[in-house]
């Protein structure tokens, strides 16, 4: 039952998001009481993605770590600025946008880029490093990036959000590799078709309750409010641009171009969205909410390109063969 559940919801993906704010935005504030439910809900979903993720490929991509750092420079350095950039020429007098527009840059990367990296076969220990790696470091360096770039524009709680993330991300994490690890990888695939019905289930609740709490500026849809839409797709889209032209610079083979394309990509949006709503005035939260609707939509677009390169260049080589 829970494995057709999956089947179900893994081609349900690119709706489940935007289904799940329309409901919370339609529920009013009849769920932002719940709201503190939502670290202990990502929490599990952390850790039933965990459980996959091993040290071993960890230490070999350490020999060779270009890849990742370049990708860690793309999601906490580059994408930050130009998510800076973005607000302060479209929304120079609100603050609170321009900090959503920079959290929703600089969160880490998410879980579910691994999907999409296996899918197109792209180098998933690369992927399993730098969420790893990312991982263990996001209680750093997401409240670092934000103090350094947004100032004292708007009070940021570092020390409250870096012990969420801490408990909400890498314990779970940790959990979850210390059980890959003692078990001989014997758990992922026992557990994992088990566990991931649960995590997309949380993930709309999720998602439900801080489209709940944020309700009020979401539900008046108007030109201001669509035009943020387009700025967070153009934000998004020049991640995935960004990461694919320093992939073809460095003359990366294709395996770690596809790593590098969903990871710097992609975001742990859900993340994002309870730290905006758990530590920030509700507009904040409206940039995340808003990059949730179009995540999984722009992911599916990048793998139609990325699969649509790929037969062209596969055709190129037979006809070349011939």
């Amino acid at each position: 039952m829970l494995l057709a559940l999956n089947r179900i919801l893994n081609r349900m993906m690119p709706l489940i998001t935007p289904l799940s704010i329309l409901t919370g935005v339609l529920c009013g504030t009849m769920l932002s009481s719940y709201t503190y439910l939502s670290p202990w809900l990502f929490a599990f979903m952390t850790f039933a993605g965990s459980i996959s993720l091993g040290f071993k490929d960890f230490l070999n991509v350490l020999k060779k770590p270009l890849p990742l750092f370049a990708c860690l420079f793309i999601l906490h350095i580059a994408m930050p600025l130009v998510a800076l950039g973005f607000g302060n020429a479209l929304y120079h007098a609100d603050e609170f946008t321009i900090t959503g527009l920079v959290l929703a840059a600089v969160i880490p990367t998410g879980v579910s880029s691994f999907i999409w990296v296996s899918i197109y076969k792209g180098n998933t220990a690369l992927t399993l490093s730098i969420i790893l790696i990312d991982t263990l470091l996001s209680p750093f360096i997401v409240p670092g990036v934000l103090s350094l770039l947004i100032g004292t524009s708007v009070e940021l709680d570092t020390l409250a959000m870096m012990s969420s993330l801490f408990w909400m991300i890498v314990v779970p994490s940790l959990l979850g590799m210390v059980l890959n690890e003692w078990t001989k990888g014997a758990v992922a695939p026992v557990w994992s078709p088990r566990l991931n019905p649960f995590s997309k289930l949380f993930m709309a609740a999720v998602i439900m309750i801080n489209g709940s709490v944020i309700s009020p500026y979401l539900a008046d849809i108007n030109l201001r409010l669509v035009g943020l839409a387009a700025v967070i797709v153009l934000m998004a889209s020049t991640g995935y641009a960004l990461c694919f032209l320093t992939a073809r610079i460095l003359r990366w083979n294709e395996a770690d171009e596809v790593a590098l394309i969903f990871n710097g990509g992609m975001r742990n949006i859900s993340a994002g969205a309870v730290l905006a709503v758990s530590y920030f005035p509700a507009p904040v939260a409206v940039p995340v909410v808003l990059g949730m609707v179009f995540q999984q939509l722009l992911a599916s677009l990048a793998g139609f390109l990325l699969g649509r390169r790929s037969r062209i260049r596969h055709t190129a080589e037979h006809t070349s063969a011939a």
